[in-house]
């Protein structure tokens, strides 16, 4: 979507932490391994840029990957795993 479209950018804004919250039982449970496969998906090599100043567009994915909200309901799974991987 274009850096002008002000009314799109703002409906994104209000539906990203909207969906979060809907999906959190799923990341408070399984937020690691989704959020590294969704950053793997978003930072693969032939993807398309999340930020793209010189067109003046925005991608959806860049809303979700700066969400901390998003960050924090994978911080349960996250420091788990963390734990987890040190003891083994």
């Amino acid at each position: 979507m274009r850096y002008e479209e002000k009314a799109k950018i703002a409906i994104v804004r209000v539906l990203v932490p909207v969906a979060v919250s809907i999906s959190s039982p799923v990341l408070l449970i399984a937020g690691a391994p989704i959020r590294r496969r969704y950053l793997r998906y978003i930072y693969r090599d032939e993807a398309p840029l999340m930020l793209e100043k010189e067109r003046g567009r925005v991608s959806i994915h860049w809303f979700v990957v700066t969400s901390s909200l998003f960050a924090w309901f994978c911080w349960p799974t996250e420091s788990l795993v963390r734990l987890i991987s040190r003891r083994g």
